[in-house]
């Protein structure tokens, strides 16, 4: 596995001019010239399948299975997508008709913007670069990627294969911490695309301005669970435990609290213990289902939140900051001031929040910054409208977590402090289904997952093609007992 090393800061400039020459030089005009890019992309990947989980897995001690289904569908997905719709994404459209400019026949034509940054966060680097590298490939733009210091083995692969795959002028990728991160953002680009933390977002909302360089934010934040006590309560602890546990509760979209009518809050916890017994039956420290938080500073910031912690800790709390592990943890009987409300966990612990009623949990939602997604469990038509009418957020889920980013055709987006602009929206899981994505992983469920995966488009100069069938996404259960909604926000 090769080691990272850090772009030198007198090369960053070298690497903006020639992405920039690259760019000028037309030669991702060609519809022809995209495709075989956005293929190979895939192939990156698809070639690499092996190293990119080991790589996962020593810098965060990811379950493989996680790898494929959080990482690896969305990129295969993305790409086949864009592979088979550019031609109708980049071709001319005519506005709507007006009889004063019908004679002139007006068209709009989609430009790409040049030379874009795509800097991603350590929790899923894979997908959250070459997802929309994806797009500003398809677009007709260049791009020079920024992957996370804190996982350096993906970094280091990632900079050994990117020049591989692709063309070496257009695209390039930049390693390196704090002061290569600042020398980027120094340079004027076209757009930057941040997914990560909002304080490092205001950073490069800062930087960006100076150029007026147009951004794209994902910031994530506090996501709220609103539970109707009337549901099937294991069925909610199963689908909430699930999306709180993958990838050790590294992902923005997470479920972190949930709010709940106090006399239904004992029932949920045990429901929770009982899933958590069957997720991890041989204690989640020694599972291969579970992974470890990326450094050992972020289990410390966590284990000191725990610790501050006024609320019941009805299970887990153990910490190894050498380890950086932490347990899957629930604490219930937690309030608006305690130290787990304070920030984004961003780790495997579930808060509980009782309240009165549903308009209680409305209230406390609203009280507080705009999340990223709201998860609602509830049988009732009635409860479930209450809840979306009422609240402000990215998205809202129904009766299940996490697999909202695969609903084709629905961007991701936040707002306020879970950010600005729209993730791609281009982009779908295939084969998502219930029998598969809960713990205990095993090699027969991972079989069976991979079969449902999208296939490739056709690679580079071979003569045959990839089928172009798709799975279905997700299974009948999901039609049933699910839907998700992107909230119409107004981005100005």
């Amino acid at each position: 596995m090769s080691s990272l090393v850090y772009t030198p800061l007198e090369d960053i400039p070298k690497i903006h001019d020639t992405a920039r020459r690259g760019f000028l030089s037309g030669k991702a005009k060609s519809v022809e010239f995209r495709k075989q890019q956005i293929s190979q992309v895939g192939y990156l990947v698809k070639d690499n399948e092996q190293h990119f989980k080991d790589a996962m897995k020593a810098d965060l001690g990811r379950p493989f299975l996680e790898t494929e289904f959080f990482d690896f569908g969305i990129v295969y997905a993305e790409c086949r997508m864009a592979y088979d719709k550019i031609e109708k994404w980049t071709k001319e459209q005519a506005p709507e008709f007006s009889a004063n400019w019908f004679f002139m026949k007006p068209r709009l034509k989609p430009e790409p913007k040049g030379v874009v940054v795509l800097i991603a966060p350590f929790n899923y680097p894979l997908s959250l670069l070459l997802v929309p590298l994806i797009s500003a490939i398809a677009g007709g733009n260049a791009a020079v990627l920024k992957p996370p210091e804190h996982t350096p083995a993906f970094s280091a692969l990632l900079a050994e294969l990117l020049p591989k795959y692709l063309d070496p002028e257009l695209f390039h990728v930049i390693n390196g911490a704090v002061p290569e991160t600042t020398k980027l953002l120094e340079l004027k680009w076209d757009h930057i695309m941040y997914t990560g933390n909002a304080h490092v977002g205001r950073i490069i909302a800062e930087a960006a301005a100076k150029h007026l360089t147009p951004l794209t934010l994902e910031l994530g934040g506090k996501n709220p669970v609103v539970i109707d006590p009337k549901v099937d309560l294991k069925m909610a602890a199963r689908r909430v435990l699930w999306g709180r546990v993958s990838n050790a509760g590294q992902i923005c979209l997470a479920p972190e609290y949930i709010l709940i009518p106090q006399e239904a809050q004992e029932a949920f916890v045990a429901a929770c213990r009982e899933v958590n017994q069957t997720f991890f039956p041989e204690g989640p420290k020694n599972s291969e289902s579970f992974g470890r938080i990326v450094t050992e500073a972020h289990a410390a910031r966590i284990k000191r939140l725990i610790d501050r912690t006024k609320g019941t800790i009805e299970f887990g709390g153990e910490v190894d900051v050498a380890e950086r592990y932490v347990a899957p943890t629930v604490v219930s009987n937690v309030r608006a001031d305690d130290s787990l409300m304070s920030e984004e966990i961003f780790g495997p612990v579930l808060v509980v929040v009782p309240v009165k009623d549903v308009e209680e949990a409305i209230s406390f939602i609203n009280s507080r910054d705009y999340p990223l997604g709201i998860y609602i469990f509830s049988s009732d038509k009635k409860f479930q409208k209450r809840v979306v009418d009422q609240t402000q957020s990215g998205s809202v889920m129904v009766n299940d977590t996490l697999i909202a980013v695969g609903a084709p055709g629905l961007p991701v987006g936040g707002k306020g402090p879970g950010g600005y602009g729209y993730y791609t929206g281009k982009f779908g899981i295939d084969g998502v289904a219930f029998w598969f994505r809960f713990p205990p992983y095993t090699p027969e469920g991972a079989k069976k997952a991979r079969t449902l995966e999208t296939p490739l488009p056709p690679r580079p100069g071979s003569s045959t093609s990839s089928p172009a069938t798709w799975a279905i996404l997700g299974a009948a259960v999901v039609a049933s007992a699910s839907f998700v909604t992107l909230r119409s926000l107004d981005r100005l």
